[in-house]
């Protein structure tokens, strides 16, 4: 039997499957390229179009080039082979060969790679039995945006180690430790910064050259199955950060992969990325939108994962982004929107909801591109929900203000009713907003020690009284003092003193109460859950809202953004009767003053208007606190006597 015979013989691609590569159609591109293991061998498959001979080196064979070719695949620019002595486990790369140009690359399809810093690829199977069922017969109600959204975000490096900081923890480990954490503190979803392969740890998983492989450093990909599934079993939903916008020019990946720019743009004006050094992709390439599609499709096929928030989307929209004039090249129409790029997003999510309706598409756009989060056929780019980069710039400008000042900034909060129902937001303090020298959430606050842990209080409480979903950082859930440093771990020993464990107590309780009360997560995205109280009182630093669910239920928020109590503060209410106060930030129990009003208050049986309002309750606004008050029963009427006989 000849090699070509040999190679044929075990070719796990169709005629329709090159057919459909050719035309940049094919969404599910691992299935068919990368290392496939059998009973009797491995099939591979890689894109190479440029290459004179490409061949597969690896455990098996020595890593001698010359022992197993490949073979083109007509003119598909693929090139395959079968081979009868790889099997699962052993490492390997493609040797390609353009010309004088000789390189070992890492599989862009593979499943599984060695641990960094080594650079080959595994053969591997994703073979697992999952235990998820019932999650997944729920996922489309617990990812609706009607549905109680708060998300965790963890980078898995830092959150927790073994042996005092020195060991990573594996990802059976964080199955354990993470869903017991994140259960406890009443969370319904974790983010995980990119877990896709990465040779260069600092950069948080954000260099991605594995699309397709968690990455080893914490276990294989079954193990990171049962972190997900782990998750799953306990009513956690697992989000995955996923970058389609820049990959790293490690020589073992993507770049310059066949001795051309087959992945980026040849024109550094359009293929590097300054900010971050890295390349973009030439999303104009029918093969480069297939790959990635594939690539976002595959976490949600392989591994049940329940959202993708794509990364840096502005920089994908603009083709000047971060350049200045020369350094970019406009579209076709002289403007500065990357055409290409539009259509690849909008495809991305018709593919992604086409396929998995009950998941969704978080886009971190950090500029006033319109409709991000809206269906395509409107001309939306198709997300389900959009970062509100806006409200956290606002939210923490205005909250490092001394209480003294802070009426002068009183629009940085109310500004966000402008525009917080044209998108489906969800409000993220992230990762990003915590190094650097930007200081942690804690640090961030002004005042002393009892006033920064009131305004943390505050700024959280807050955000889970504003509509949108909710995101909050590891570490910010137990007022970390330090800012996060990816070579450590968060500071667990802060939970040894009560000021701490007061701020996990909050977190978890405003948890339970967005979970529990409709009001407060139903019409997050919309505008019908959400009316005024007391927009405009900046003298006195006091912000109230009601919030609604669509079966009339009405809650009432207030915020006292300064330390000084104000007594019988008089807000007008819509409902005669009891107001209970189901939240006060400044309880006792979270390491406040221990002011309030006594478990909530009444309306009277005498209406007294107010602010337009038919009825109205006086208020006791403890200091840098929040009251969240429930509409309860209607007061019996004085002057009503008993029933009929």
């Amino acid at each position: 039997m000849t090699r070509a015979e040999q190679t044929n013989q075990k070719s796990l691609l169709t005629e329709e499957d090159i057919y459909l590569w050719n035309e940049g159609t094919h969404h599910r591109l691992y299935e068919k390229l990368g290392a496939h293991v059998g009973e009797s061998g491995t099939h591979f498959a890689v894109w190479a179009p440029a290459a004179d001979r490409v061949s597969v080196l690896g455990d098996w064979n020595g890593w001698d080039p010359a022992t197993n070719p490949l073979s083109p695949r007509g003119s598909s620019g693929i090139w395959e082979g079968f081979i009868p002595q790889a099997g699962k486990a052993d490492a390997y790369k493609y040797r390609i060969v353009n010309g004088g140009y000789v390189v070992d690359k890492a599989d862009p399809y593979g499943f599984h790679h060695e641990t960094p810093p080594r650079t080959a690829s595994k053969i591997w199977d994703l073979d697992y039995e999952w235990g998820d069922e019932h999650w997944m017969s729920e996922r489309a109600d617990r990812n609706s945006l009607r549905a109680p959204v708060s998300v965790y975000e963890v980078h898995l490096g830092s959150w927790r180690r073994g042996e005092d900081g020195r060991r990573h923890l594996t990802y059976a480990e964080m199955a354990r430790d993470l869903t017991e954490h994140v259960t406890a503190h009443g969370f319904t979803h974790v983010e995980l910064l990119p877990v896709m392969e990465h040779p260069f740890y600092g950069s948080w998983g954000y260099q991605t050259t594995g699309y397709f492989a968690p990455t080893s450093r914490y276990g294989t990909p079954q193990d990171f199955m049962t972190l997900v599934d782990t998750l799953h079993q306990a009513g956690v939903g697992v989000i995955l950060d996923w970058v389609p916008s820049h990959f790293p020019n490690d020589e073992h990946g993507l770049g310059f992969f066949d001795g051309t720019h087959l992945f980026e743009h040849a024109d550094p004006r359009q293929g590097f990325h300054p900010d971050w050094k890295t390349y973009v992709y030439n999303y104009g390439r029918r093969e480069v939108p297939a790959f990635l599609i594939s690539s976002a499709l595959f976490w949600l096929d392989k591994y049940h994962i329940d959202g993708l928030r794509v990364d840096a989307v502005a920089s994908m929209l603009y083709l000047d982004y971060s350049r200045s004039e020369g350094e970019w090249v406009p579209n076709v129409h002289g403007g500065r929107e990357n055409l290409e790029a539009i259509t690849f997003l909008r495809r991305l999510n018709e593919i992604v909801y086409l396929n998995h309706p009950d998941v969704q598409t978080y886009a971190e756009e950090s500029t006033a591109w319109p409709m991000v989060s809206r269906p395509t056929f409107l001309g939306g780019l198709g997300f389900g929900l959009k970062w509100d980069m806006g409200w956290m710039h606002d939210t923490l400008e205005y909250f490092q203000h001394e209480a003294i000042h802070r009426s002068y900034h009183h629009h940085e909060l109310t500004f966000r009713a402008v525009y917080s129902f044209t998108e489906n937001f969800i409000m993220s303090l992230s990762h990003d907003e915590v190094v650097y020298g930007k200081r942690s959430l804690l640090e961030k606050m002004p005042g002393d020690d009892w006033q920064k842990f009131a305004n943390l209080r505050l700024l959280l409480s807050y955000m889970f009284g504003q509509p949108g979903k909710k995101l909050v950082f590891m570490g910010m859930e137990i007022a970390q003092r330090s800012e996060w440093a990816h070579e450590g771990q968060l500071d667990w020993s802060l939970l040894e003193h009560e000021s701490h464990r007061e701020i996990a107590r909050l977190i978890g309780d405003l948890n339970h109460l967005y979970r529990s009360e409709p009001a407060l997560h139903e019409l997050d995205c919309d505008p019908a859950g959400f009316e005024w109280a007391v927009p405009n009182d900046s003298p006195n630093s006091v912000l109230a809202y009601f919030r609604m669910a669509s079966d009339g239920d009405r809650i009432l928020v207030v915020h006292n953004l300064t330390p000084v109590p104000r007594q019988l503060y008089r807000i007008g209410v819509p409902e005669q009767g009891e107001w209970v106060e189901i939240l006060n930030t400044d309880s006792e129990t979270y390491g406040g003053s221990g002011q309030g009003n006594l478990g909530g208050v009444g309306t009277g049986p005498l209406a007294v208007p107010h602010q337009g309002r038919p009825h109205s309750v006086d208020l006791t606004l403890p200091p840098l606190a929040t009251l969240i008050l429930k509409h309860g029963r209607e007061p019996e009427d004085p002057m009503a006597g008993g029933e009929e006989e």
